[in-house]
């Protein structure tokens, strides 16, 4: 059976990517930061590790000998952010070279400023505006120096939908639809939110191909942050119209939808609009 190795695999990505290869036959072992009990069920092993510790996950790739990485581990913010997601990308891309291991970085449409109206394609420089986006997008340029063979999967906002354990935007929309939270949400920042079960299906195909390069795999539908979050509580059974929206200032990203028409026509999973995956709850 086909070894693979999930960091992050306590993440909302990772779990979803970590739960369905093993489902699928995939001998998976799972890198977590914190708790290992965090991870999801049937893995075949559960390692903490910090992937800024480069000795360590050149070790564990050496032990575990996997056929292909998923790299999804990540920090949102913080003063150590540039390290995880930058350096420590560079250092699992490196092991996977080493290892000969297939690898597949996740990375975001976060990269982008998105000053124009049109979908972001492959053929799209990053140009981060956020500080976020600004460690994804060198986390792109460690990997690629370390393994230009591998494979970078941009990708979208996050969701869960019917049936999914929901995402923290769903989370924060549905909050704010209840009066719990005091949110407003942009109109003009617009994006590709994708199904994590999608995400995940998808990101297991691209483990057993050889494509390299960036690749957007992200939803069909492009909407903006108003549109996104009323759509998840509408879903539910809540009034859209309560949610209030505003633009976003100078230091957001405005149109980041990603054209994901290259990932769709290799990929035998479908990459839903939210519209319709929402639309049946």
């Amino acid at each position: 059976m086909p070894k693979l190795l999930v960091t992050g695999a306590s993440g909302y990505l990772g779990g979803a990517l970590a739960a369905r290869a093993a489902a699928a036959g995939w001998v998976v072992t799972g890198t977590v930061h914190g708790r290992p009990d965090a991870a999801p069920p049937g893995l075949h092993a559960v390692v903490v590790l910090d992937v800024r510790d480069a000795g360590a996950v050149d070790a564990l790739v050496r032990d575990t000998a996997p056929d292909a990485i998923v790299h999804t581990a990540y920090v949102q913010d913080g003063t150590g952010a540039h390290a995880v997601n930058a350096v420590g990308a560079g250092h699992v891309a490196a092991a996977a070279r080493a290892a000969g291991a297939r690898h597949v970085h996740v990375s975001s449409d976060a990269i982008f400023r998105g000053a124009e109206d049109r979908l972001i394609t492959e053929a799209d420089a990053p140009d981060p505006v956020t500080a976020y986006g600004a460690t994804k997008a060198a986390a792109e340029e460690a990997v690629r120096a370390a393994c230009p063979e591998a494979l970078l999967a941009r990708t979208s906002l996050l969701y869960g939908g019917p049936g999914a354990p929901p995402s923290k935007h769903e989370d924060v929309a549905l909050a704010a639809a209840r009066g719990e939270r005091d949110m407003r949400f942009y109109t003009d920042e617009v994006r590709s939110p994708v199904q994590v079960g999608d995400l995940a299906a998808a990101l297991l195909e691209l483990a057993a191909r050889r494509d390299a390069g960036p690749l957007n795999v992200a939803g069909a539908d492009a909407v903006s942050r108003l549109a996104f979050a009323r759509l998840i509580v509408a879903a539910c059974g809540h009034d859209p119209a309560r949610l209030r929206g505003l633009p976003a200032p100078a230091d957001r990203p405005r149109f980041c939808g990603l054209d994901s028409q290259a990932a769709q026509a290799r990929l035998e999973t479908r990459l839903r609009g939210v519209r319709e995956v929402l639309a049946t709850r």
